[in-house]
Formats: C-alpha cells, structure tokens, sequence
C-alpha cells in the first residue's frame, strides 16, 4: 500500500497481521506509541514511525519494555490514546509496571492505553514460547485475541474504546503466525481526536492501598465480562445439533475451519470461536456447549481455553455431567510448538475414528526430491563480515591462551549464534536479556569458594542499555571479579536495525543524542577498554590482559555492523583472495572448518579454499587468522 496512514475508507488492502494491528491503532486515533523491538512484534512499532509525521503522532523505541509501557501510560493519564507493543519475553520485563497500572486505573481523564503482545510459538527467535493469556488471568487483566489481520485491525481499534469505557489499559494478544502472515483487511476511516495532553493535578495515580484497589480490579472486570457475553469477536458456526464442537481462538480458528472442510465434517462439526478470552465468556460458552457432549479445544500454546472449559462445565447447572473435553491434556493435540491444519485434521480424525493422512507417499518423494536438488544444508551462523566472528575468535584465543577453563556468559543478540553449529560454544550460560551480566556478577565471587575460572559477559549494545547496566552496577558495587564486553555494533541487529540510546537516530528517524557506553561506563569508576574486533592479534592481548586484572572491567568492541556499513559505504574495503600455491588445504582447512565464514567455502576439485565472491564483505579478517598467509586482501578501488 502507498501508506499505512492513507485516509481510504473501504479500500481493501493486503497487511501483514502486524501491520494490521498498527492500521487499527491509526484508526482508533493513537496519538503516542511505544515499544521495544522484537520478534515477532517489531514490525507494529516500525510501521507507525515510518508514518508518525504523515500522522501526526509520536512514536519512539525505547530502552527496554517496562519503560515503554510507563512512557505510554504517561501520556494516557494526560488525555492521549497510546499504545505498547512487545514480544512474550517483554511482556515479563513491562509486567512489574502493568500489574501496578491494572490495579491504578488510568486516572480521572484517561485516555485510552492499549498494550500488544506477540507470543512466539515454536521459540522461532525466543528462548521460550511462553502463553501470555496465564498474566491476564492472573493479573486480572481484560484479553483480546484476534484469529487474522482483519480482526487484528477491528480488536485493536475496539480495545481502545473498551479501555476508555472502563478506565483501565486492555491487553491484545497475537501470535507468530498472525503477526508475520498478511491477509485482506478493508480500511476504516483515521480518527484524529486532537486531543491536548492535560494531567490533573488534583489526583495521585498509585495502586496503594493495594487491597482497595483489588477489589476495584474485579469490579472492573465483571462489567467487562457483560460486554464480552455480547462480542460479536465470540461466534458459533456449524449444526443446531453437531457431534462435536471445536473451542478455538487465534490462529486456532482458521486451521479448524480448513480441517473441517478437508475432512468433510461440516455436518458433524461446529465451532465455537473465542476472541475475548479473559474475563472468560462464561455463559457464552455454557449456551453453546449445551449443544453437544464432545468438545475440542484448539489453542496456541497452553491449555488455556481447556482449562476454563473444564472449569465453567464442571460448575455449570446447565450442561451435562457426561460433557467430554479433548485437548492438549488429553493428548489430542501437542502441548509444545506450533499448530497446524494437519495436526487439527488428525485430532479430528482420531475422535471420529477415521484415517486421515496428510500427504500420500508419492507426494513426499516427491518433495523429498525437490527439497533434496533445490534446498542448500546449512546451519545458522554470522553474516560474512560480521563483526562478531572476529570477536568470539579473539574470545577463544585469549581464554586458550589464559590456561584456566574461563567461559562467557550471554543473553539474546546475533552474539547467541555462537552457540549454534557453527560458533565455538563458548557461551556456557544463556538466558533472558542483561542475564549474561547478572549471572557474571554471580560468578565474580565464586574465589573464596575455590574458584579460579575468569568469567566474562557478553552483551550487544542495545542490550547493554536494555537490561545490563543495573548488573553493571551491581558488579561494580559489590566488587565483583568480571570482564564485561559490550559488542557495539551500532545497531539493534538482530530484529531490523531500530535505534537505542546508542545510536544518532530515534525511531522516526530523527537525528538523537547518542549515549556513548565507554564515557558511561567510565563514569561508574570501572575500568573501560575500547578495541576493533578486526584487529585480532590486539583484541586478543587486551582480553587476555583484563582476565588477569581483579575488579570489574568493561571491554567495548566497537564495529559497525556489516549490513549497515555496506548500506552506507556501497563498497567492500578489501578485495580478498586466496594464494592456492600457499594453500595447505587439507592439511590445514582453518579457515574453513575453525573461522567458519560462509564466504569461505571449500572447493571439491582442488581441495583448497577459495573466496565467494558473491558472499564475501571485503573486512580482510580472514587474512589475519590464516597460519600461512595464503589468504590475501588490498584495498577495493
């Protein structure tokens, strides 16, 4: 489309779900939005700063999660919509916050906060697929799920009126598989309130006294809970009288639909489809389950619609007592990963007691084959040119050469690719963002326990400003014997290159002061190393000179990332080549079996290793880890 910001009412568009969401918060007229990047949420933030000046808003990415609900939340209780998006794993650093805000409302003039969350079924690019729904109903906080990018847009443009109604942010909840997939969505009119951002002074925002507050809480979720009975986002499709009925929600929703028409079941089946989920549609639910005495639950990723199904069939007056209900706790469906049409056709099929299969045997070979001739078997690894190779080569040698079994700890960056196939594993513990940092601090006092093993966290730049400086501190404070490094590639990489305090631009694309991590650190009083990765015999001598220091100490690599350099520049730096005559080959095969570049390949006929030129960045490290010198660089014209 021209625009996600277009005033086209009627017109029908193809949006990404992601991109749906950010339609639906245009036309909700969102005047403020927040949020930090990650998959599979970073493309709702990026698409309303790629619009902002067209649209009048603001929009910023920012430090970590919890600030960027606050932020939001600020300019809610100043009269304005605003709005927060977040992946599964944000949702748990912005909950500290939401759990106080859930029990605060949003003050006397509110306006209306909306808050996004992309869980990530399969831990595509997470380190958990976690279910989000288990916080709203724990927290008490309203929940909507939409089933496509269509209601993706409608959902999120209704929960800013429900969030006004009520006085109190509501919680949007969607999953990889509709957040990355498009689908046809016909626009709405933009609503631009021009509101003026007021705060009134006359009141104090604070869920204390938490007690008071509580029951405010549930009051306000029995009067959403009528409003939910009505949604038209809760449906029932099939027979009056099915032999089953499938309980779905999400994505849930059009893989049950596309199983009961591959198996034929449309006279047999029904589905009931939910949208608002918490406060659960209890009598919704109860009206339509009366209809039959099998239920299918089919949900990504818990069993949480089964739960609340079992839960409002057991208390009921109204329905049976021989209700049977088939899920994930039943076995009829996976309790980890992804769903998928096929894995609802075979739960169907088990329960109906037909055969279902998937694909014939012909078809398989058939795209065995095709796989086979056209697919390329490679592992996950760093771009050719990528600054972190050289920096985890310059890690290992300098912990080799220090002799005392010392390792790294780490979080989620393009860093995490060292404990894949194709890094060196010196990442012994990885978890949630800034964690390498915290569980270093851990390790820094491990001496007076017999412990002699140097530890060493690694973090990305935008990570460092996310979640690493409080353990920063806490090492610094608590005197603490590690070596930070901070992988400062100017860029938030791993999920699209959006700004952080690091950088000279903000999130729409304005010029903004950057915060240089070195005079930060610098300022806390520790020691402050700064080297080029690309120079490895001098990064290894600085590694292997902190390890031996006490105290805490910070070691900033500092190279651009690869992918944007070559954006700027246009050009490699270096042509590169290898002198075959100094080629051991075989013999050898360092760079391509240890360095691992993928612009590095072997050839089968000479058995020596040659460059691609086609893959090859031009950064010349490969010239510096060669043992023979047979790897040669000069500069590109």
């Amino acid at each position: 489309m021209s625009s996600l910001a277009q005033e086209a009412p009627g017109v029908r568009e193809l949006l990404m779900g992601n991109e749906a969401i950010a339609r639906g918060a245009l036309e909700a007229g969102v005047q403020f939005v927040t949020g930090y990047p990650g998959t599979p949420s970073s493309e709702i933030v990026e698409s309303l700063a790629k619009v902002a000046n067209e649209a009048g808003i603001y929009v910023e990415w920012s430090t970590n999660e919890k600030v960027a609900t606050e932020a939001a939340a600020a300019a809610s209780f100043a009269g304005l919509r605003a709005f927060s998006a977040m992946k599964t794993a944000g949702i748990n650093v912005a909950l500290d916050f939401l759990s106080h805000l859930n029990y605060s409302g949003l003050g006397k003039n509110g306006g209306g906060l909306v808050a996004v969350v992309c869980d990530d079924p399969e831990g595509h690019s997470s380190g958990d697929e976690a279910d989000s729904r288990w916080l709203a109903s724990s927290e008490g906080i309203p929940l909507l799920e939409p089933d496509s990018p269509e209601e993706a847009r409608d959902m999120t443009k209704w929960a800013f009126d429900l969030s006004e109604e009520f006085n109190g942010f509501f919680l949007v909840r969607s999953t990889t598989r509709i957040s990355l997939s498009s689908g046809p969505v016909t626009l709405g009119k933009i609503t631009v309130t021009g509101r003026k951002a007021s705060f009134d002074t006359s009141q104090c925002i604070s869920p204390y006294l938490a007690r008071l507050h509580h029951s405010d809480v549930l009051e306000r979720l029995d009067r959403v809970a009528k409003t939910f009975e009505k949604s038209s986002f809760n449906w029932y499709r099939g027979p009056q009288k099915p032999e089953l009925i499938i309980v779905c929600s999400g994505v849930g929703t059009r893989y049950s639909l596309e199983a009961i028409e591959s198996l034929g079941l449309g006279k047999s089946v029904g589905i009931l489809k939910l949208g608002t989920l918490w406060p659960f549609p209890v009598k919704f639910v109860e009206k339509h389950l009366s209809k039959a005495n099998r239920v299918l639950v089919v949900e990504e990723i818990d069993p949480f619609l089964e739960t609340f199904v079992k839960k409002t069939a057991f208390e009921s007056t109204v329905l049976t007592g021989d209700l049977k209900v088939y899920g994930k706790e039943t076995g009829h469906l996976p309790r980890i990963g992804e769903l998928s049409p096929d894995l609802v056709s075979k739960a169907l099929a088990a329960l109906f007691e037909t055969e279902y299969v998937d694909r014939d045997a012909e078809y398989k070979q058939k795209a065995g084959d095709v796989a086979a001739k056209l697919l390329i078997d490679r592992g996950v690894t760093w771009c050719a040119g990528c600054p972190h190779r050289a920096s985890f080569w310059s890690i290992k040698k300098a912990l080799q050469k220090d002799g005392r079994d010392g390792f790294l700890t780490g979080d989620i960056g393009c860093y995490t690719l060292d404990v894949f196939p194709a890094g060196d594993k010196l990442t012994k513990a990885l978890h949630a963002m800034g964690s390498g940092a915290g569980l270093a601090t851990g390790f820094g006092h491990l001496s007076q326990f017999g412990s002699d093993q140097p530890v060493m966290a690694v973090c990305g730049d935008s990570t460092f400003f996310h979640a690493s400086i409080p353990a920063l501190l806490n090492a610094i404070h608590n005197k603490a014997n590690m070596v930070m490094i901070v992988l400062d590639n100017r860029a938030t990489a791993m999920t699209g290159f959006q700004s952080h305090p690091g950088t000279t631009f903000d999130a729409m694309g304005n010029t903004a002061p950057a915060i240089d991590v070195a005079n930060l650190c610098q300022s806390l009083g520790c020691r402050v190393v700064i080297t080029d990765p690309f120079e490895i015999k001098d990064t290894t001598e600085k590694i292997q000179q902190l390890l031996k220091e006490d105290g805490v100490k910070v070691l900033i690599m500092r190279r651009t990332c690869e992918l944007v350099r070559m954006r700027e520049e246009k050009k490699p730096p270096f042509t590169v080549w290898v002198d075959a005559d100094k080629c051991r080959g075989e013999d050898c095969g360092f760079c391509t079996k240890s360095f691992k570049c993928p612009a590095l390949p072997w050839d089968i006929e000479t058995e020596k290793a040659i460059i691609n030129k086609a893959v090859c960045s031009g950064c010349g490290v490969c010239v510096d880890i060669c043992p023979f010198g047979a790897i040669v660089k000069q500069e590109a014209s």
